[in-house]
């Protein structure tokens, strides 16, 4: 069947009036026609009294959802891992208005919370160090907690090097 011979809207408009005459009154109805693997025709046809949520409810209900494998959903899910980088790296905000500012602040706030961890970490680890040298220098320490306080020391370390390059 080419495009031209049969004008597929025409077609379809006519069998969602011919369909719903069939149907009892309280259905909404849609019809959905594509062309597989082929990006250059989508059509989406509504009876007049259809609403777009209980169609897509209706699709969601035969596994059409979110968990199946989309171009679609591939593509916003990288949109919004990039806000939320972008934010973490407080560069490239969105414009004013914009849905993707909400993951952007995410990121930004995930940064700050991490910057705010590293310091407290950094000032924990300086106090740790200073109690170690007071105590050694006092005499009459415990040789446990100078180890496990060297431990401590050497695992904040490693996060430290690791949150500040």
């Amino acid at each position: 069947m080419s495009d031209q011979k049969y004008p597929l809207r025409e077609v379809a408009i006519d069998a969602i009036s011919d369909i719903a005459q069939h149907l009892p009154l309280d259905c909404q109805m849609f019809l959905i026609v594509c062309r597989p693997g082929k990006a250059d025709f989508d059509l989406v046809l509504p009876s007049p009294e259809a609403n777009l949520n209980n169609a897509l409810d209706a699709l969601r209900r035969q596994g059409l959802s979110i968990d199946g494998e989309n171009a679609y959903k591939a593509d916003l899910l990288d949109a919004i891992v990039g806000a939320m980088a972008m934010g973490l790296q407080n560069t490239n905000p969105p414009p004013a208005g914009h849905w993707g500012q909400r993951f952007w602040d995410i990121g930004r706030e995930e940064r700050a919370l991490s910057e705010e961890l590293v310091e407290a970490l950094k000032l924990t680890r300086e106090n740790l160090r200073a109690c170690q040298a007071t105590i050694h220098l006092c005499g009459g320490f415990d040789p446990a907690y100078v180890n496990d306080a060297q431990a401590a020391m050497k695992i904040a370390d490693a996060a430290l090097a690791k949150a500040t390059h």
